[in-house]
């Protein structure tokens, strides 16, 4: 079909990273993809591989094209930036990267502290060309004092990879720090309120401003609500660049715990991070 978008080595990387097997669009011989095992070298949950395409991934004459979707091609503008508001621009911590850390394992700002095993600040490099924000820690994060293990862990270190993002990269382009809203697991692994997110929003604006990202990726509707200042549903907020209180770009994206439940939404989330990739490299 004339006029649709070319898909890139590393756009077809991140559908075979998010599970999404058995129906590829379209593309000239000369730029097609390699085969599927060429690029699954990324830990995947077992979940993940073993998830089959929902039934609208079927093979088709054309590829998918709907009137949301987001501009694919790396020469395209970036989409229009919607401002967050200005209830989250509060002040960070004026503290140093250890000293955030202790600030955080030693914080009783709200009830959290009582039912945690161990605070998670987060993990990954500082100062990074990339944030993962995340919602909340969960059982195994809890007990382990890392963000995103596990299966959802497994199925977000795929995606980065197929980005080519990693947590100790040599550049810092390519580095990517990973961070949640709130620092301490909420009981029974319900959303946290927003006294906890206030409690916790100094520090993960302070871990901004120390990792210096030149973008943020928001996943799931906690997170991009919190940064965002909005009470907007997370399908409204994908599809387009958001702008943090201090200005730097965001995109918004589905959970991978919520895609891991949702394999339909799959296609939905490797088109945010293919919007990322673009607006990524069209910043200075």
């Amino acid at each position: 079909m004339s006029g649709s978008p070319r898909w890139t080595e590393r756009q077809h990387a991140l559908l075979e990273a998010l599970g999404v097997r058995g129906w590829w669009p379209a593309v000239p011989e000369s730029t097609a993809p390699p085969a599927p095992a060429a690029v699954a070298t990324a830990p995947m949950a077992p979940a993940v591989s073993d998830v089959s395409p929902p039934a609208a991934l079927a093979p088709k004459p054309a590829p998918v094209s709907t009137p949301a979707a987001p501009p694919l091609s790396p020469a395209a503008p970036v989409a229009p930036v919607a401002p967050a508001k200005e209830s989250v621009a509060m002040a960070p911590l004026a503290v140093d990267a250890e000293g955030l850390v202790e600030a955080i394992h030693a914080c009783r700002a709200c009830g959290l502290c009582e039912g945690r095993q161990r605070a998670v600040p987060g993990v990954g490099a500082m100062p990074a060309g990339w944030m993962v924000v995340g919602e909340a820690p969960g059982e195994q994060e809890d007990r382990q004092g890392e963000p995103f293990v596990g299966p959802a862990g497994q199925l977000l270190d795929a995606m980065l990879a197929a980005m080519d993002l990693h947590r100790a990269a040599p550049e810092p382009a390519r580095q990517v720090f990973i961070a949640n809203t709130v620092k301490c697991r909420p009981p029974r692994n319900r959303n946290p309120e927003p006294a906890e997110m206030d409690a916790c929003r100094p520090f993960l604006l302070r871990q901004i401003e120390l990792v210096n990202p030149k973008l943020v990726l928001l996943f799931g509707r906690i997170a991009a609500q919190s940064l965002l200042g909005t009470d907007e549903a997370l399908g409204k907020l994908r599809g387009r660049v958001h702008r943090l209180a201090d200005g730097r770009p965001a995109i918004v994206t589905y959970h991978p715990s919520y895609l891991l439940r949702q394999p339909q939404d799959k296609l939905k989330a490797w088109e945010d991070l293919c919007l990322a990739m673009d607006t990524f490299e069209q910043l200075p």
